[in-house]
């Protein structure tokens, strides 16, 4: 092989990687906004349905912010910085402390931190969006904000999702990078599913004769707000909320767009469209039959059988299926490690002696 052979050979897996980067970031990109519009939405409707039963004493705002906390992996940080849960150390931690991986702040300074990597492969219009909604929460007016209007607030940080996707759709071509940011969208919002209903039917599983009661119905309803779902519930079932009826809704409708089943058929639909166009093909490999696997049982278990078997070892089942097929994808499409050019022209060199 000639030296100019070599180097091309270079060239090529130089512009892999960067390929496979600009993937990276786009992936990310999308999640952390997409898990900065959840958390908006969880964080709002906590608060207010805090309102709605008025004065409540330290034990139970501790009860209620704690599954929040849990549901992210974020208790032990929280109480590093906090000694007891209340409205005031639980919004702030999940809003504005940095220290949170998962914070509002965190997010969409991390959003905008990978849409700046690739800010020759996004439209002007979606940097705008991702730069604005980052000086609104860096801004030193924030908490100013916040403290004249919770819920605006909040809603300020879902219209910049809202915005971002609905311009993202009008305005990026559709080649192999809206896939990855697809991918990633949805696959943020299967995760939040799961641990939304988990902090509902595990965590604040309430006692047998509570189930149906005044207190059991605001916890479900607020789990269809914080899901943005309320609406299109009652239009599907046009009743009162009852428990069965909105995990159904909320696990195995197929056209809502934050149930379970639609982001994860529509995971796979992207899965199919990245594969694909790449040549290494991952259609046989286990984490995606593991994932197939799963979509299938999605599509039979009905909500009687996911209680009789147990509700929150199929949701912690999802959670670790998604992951699985997160990580394969991230892996084998969206990363390689850094690239030594003189490294591999000498590695040809090498190949090349022992050949003749």
């Amino acid at each position: 092989m000639s030296t100019n052979a070599r180097e091309e050979v270079a060239r090529h897996k130089q512009a892999n990687v960067m390929l496979s980067r600009v993937a990276g970031s786009l992936y990310w990109m999308s999640r952390y906004l997409e898990r900065a519009e959840n958390q908006a939405r969880l964080i709002d409707v906590n608060l207010q349905i805090l309102l709605d039963f008025g004065h409540v004493g330290a034990e139970t705002l501790k009860a209620h912010w704690l599954p929040v906390l849990r549901s992210s992996g974020d208790e032990e940080q929280f109480f590093k910085l906090y000694e007891t849960a209340d409205n005031e150390s639980a919004t702030d931690f999940l809003t504005f402390r940095l220290e949170n991986p998962n914070s509002l702040i965190s997010c969409i300074s991390n959003a905008r931190e990978n849409a700046r990597q690739v800010r020759d492969q996004i439209s002007s219009e979606m940097w705008e969006v991702l730069n604005d909604a980052y000086h609104f929460i860096q801004g030193a007016d924030a908490k100013k904000i916040w403290n004249e209007g919770a819920s605006a607030f909040y809603d300020q940080i879902k219209r910049y999702s809202h915005l971002f996707q609905g311009i993202t759709v009008s305005t990026f071509s559709r080649v192999e990078g809206f896939e990855f940011i697809q991918f990633g969208k949805y696959l943020e919002r299967a995760d939040q599913i799961t641990r939304l209903l988990d902090i509902k039917y595990h965590i604040l599983l309430p006692k047998a004769s509570d189930v149906g009661g005044a207190v059991d119905t605001a916890q479900w309803h607020a789990v269809l707000r914080s899901a943005s779902a309320v609406e299109a519930y009652r239009r599907y079932y046009v009743a009162d909320i009852l428990f069965k009826k909105v995990v159904e809704f909320l696990l195995f409708d197929e056209s809502f767009p934050r149930s379970l089943k639609f982001c994860c058929v529509q995971m796979e639909d992207f899965i199919e469209l990245i594969t694909d166009t790449s040549v290494e093909s991952s259609i046989s490999t286990e984490p995606r039959k593991r994932f197939e696997a799963f979509l299938s049982r999605l599509s039979k278990v009905t909500v009687d059988e996911l209680f009789n078997s147990g509700m929150h070892q199929f949701l912690d089942t999802a959670q670790v299926e998604i992951a699985a097929i997160g990580a394969h994808l991230y892996t084998n499409f969206m990363y390689h490690p850094p690239v030594d050019i003189q490294a591999e022209i000498r590695f040809q060199q090498q190949q090349e002696q022992q050949q003749q």
